[in-house]
């Protein structure tokens, strides 16, 4: 089986251009796109949420899935190496036209995926290291990384509902039927309204 897959970012964008390159390209291969497969959808979005998620766990040895380039899969090279090396051992190639990859199980395409593991390994060291040295760089200059000491986070789960909880109490619901309500532990309610100023005054209704 021969796939298409064709994937926008936005709603603003359009997939028929990813479509015409695929279809072009196909033609002049002499192959036929058996089944397409179009998602508006980021990149960063995880795989397994994706249509490609489920497209990939239907494919078989010998199938090939053709796009526009690699970045169509991904927005990432963590995720993309690991499409791959799902690809790759499944027995599925995976063409691109603009990158003109011809990616297999062949040993060619295992020097390109050790490469391109290679690469995504550096990137994910040379990003923690960055980040390392500017942690370090604050702290030698002074800066107090992390939250206080005993200091609790300004927002929490029910930050922005103060007025829906206070109608709520306002029509004397409990707090664990405001927490079922809002998908919360009545802990949480209770909590949120005796440290909500414009809430403390109902802290008298029954939990």
């Amino acid at each position: 089986m021969i796939y298409g897959y064709i994937r926008v970012s936005t709603d603003k964008q359009t997939i028929e251009n990813q479509r015409y390159e695929v279809t072009k390209f196909c033609q002049k291969e002499l192959l036929v796109v058996d089944e397409w497969i179009g998602e508006t959808i980021s990149g960063t979005t995880n795989v397994q949420e994706r249509k490609l998620g489920r497209l990939l766990r239907k494919m078989k040895k010998g199938d090939i899935l053709i796009c526009s380039e690699l970045s169509r899969l991904g927005r990432n090279l963590l995720m993309i190496m690991s499409i791959l090396n799902e690809c790759m051992n499944k027995d599925i190639q995976v063409w691109t036209i603009k990158d003109n990859y011809r990616l297999g199980s062949d040993i060619n395409s295992k020097v390109l995926a050790f490469a391109f593991g290679l690469s995504a390994e550096i990137e994910r060291n040379l990003i923690s290291q960055r980040t390392k040295e500017a942690l370090a760089r604050k702290k030698a200059e002074g800066v107090v990384l992390g939250r206080p000491i005993g200091s609790k986070s300004a927002t929490t789960k029910l930050t922005g509902q103060e007025k829906k909880i206070k109608g709520l109490l306002d029509k004397n619901i409990s707090h664990s039927a405001i927490g079922r309500i809002l998908g919360v532990h009545r802990i949480t309610v209770s909590s949120f309204v005796k440290e909500s100023k414009q809430l403390s005054h109902n802290e008298s209704v029954r939990t």
